[in-house]
């Protein structure tokens, strides 16, 4: 008897074990073939320099990665990912979590809300940045329109260096607090309802109960929320390509590695150099994440 059942319980093993491999196969061969090889493919082209029409490639070496960290407008545009990144990475997550607390309770109107802040989501980021690149319009854009009313100056939001990266983090912040929101949302009703009626009874105010509760059960969402936020932060393009001109005089302040890699390698044909500046953004994406996870480890331990 012992033996058939050890017999049958390796038999279901090699099952589950087939069934898993069978199920997570797509997923497998998507990432492989769309992120895995591209990323070989990358690497491999950064060593280049790129030949007419895509062929007659020549092998430079690291002549790319030499020149890349010469460029001021590589450093530049590195300074500039960073800096949307600290901007809209901590205002989106504390925006998203306090939206998420206050429809996370009974109240009218809820799934309509929820449903409101959710939309720019759904929306494509190419028409939400068409949409804010009019309102942000210096003659005719509602937001000038509207200050004009007061006696304020029309401003000059996407074209002037000064407020340029500022105007489009407001964009980028507003784009993601629904996608926040909804991962806050499905951490907090995993959060028993136990520990806050016993915090009412001791009398615990709501801050209290939002900082002692709240925070430390909602810590591994935060925590996921924080590096997929990071890593999308620091790879913004659509925002950048769809409301800023190539003749603009902001440009320069607002350009990303990303943009910077699609301009050398698609405007200017120069994939070899673009590929280059990719594996630098590679490379500051890996960093940042590996050091989350230490923090992260430490902080639970």
């Amino acid at each position: 008897m012992e033996k058939s059942k050890v017999m049958k319980g390796t038999k279901q093993q090699k099952s589950e074990f087939i069934w898993g491999w069978f199920f997570i196969l797509p997923t497998m061969l998507g990432l492989l073939v769309l992120n895995i090889i591209p990323i070989f493919q990358t690497l491999y082209q950064s060593f280049f320099k790129t030949g007419d029409f895509g062929r007659g490639n020549v092998f430079v070496g690291l002549d790319n990665y030499v020149k890349m960290f010469q460029d001021s407008d590589v450093w530049q545009a590195l300074l500039n990912t960073g800096k949307y990144a600290i901007v809209e990475v901590p205002f989106s997550i504390a925006i998203g979590l306090i939206v998420a607390v206050l429809l996370n309770r009974k109240m009218r109107g809820r799934t309509a809300f929820r449903t409101i802040f959710f939309l720019p989501m759904v929306a494509a980021p190419a028409g939400v940045a068409m949409v804010w690149r009019w309102l942000y319009n210096t003659e005719f854009g509602l937001i000038n329109q509207l200050l004009s009313k007061v006696g304020i100056a029309p401003v000059k939001w996407i074209s002037n260096p000064s407020i340029a990266f500022a105007s489009i983090a407001v964009v980028g912040i507003w784009s993601v607090i629904g996608y926040n929101m909804i991962l806050f949302l499905a951490g907090l009703q995993e959060i028993p309802r136990d520990y806050y009626e016993a915090a009412e009874i001791d009398g615990a105010s709501f801050a209290k109960q939002f900082f002692n509760i709240t925070i430390p059960l909602l810590s591994p969402t935060l925590f996921f929320v924080c590096v997929t936020r990071i890593i999308a932060s620091l790879q913004v393009f659509d925002l950048i390509f769809m409301m800023m001109d190539k003749t603009n005089i902001a440009l320069p302040k607002t350009q990303t590695l990303s943009y910077l890699f699609y301009k050398y390698s698609f405007i200017q044909n120069n994939k070899g150099y673009g590929s280059a500046i990719v594996m630098l953004l590679l490379a500051v994406i890996m960093i940042i994440t590996v050091i989350q996870m230490r923090v992260e480890k430490h902080v639970n331990y």
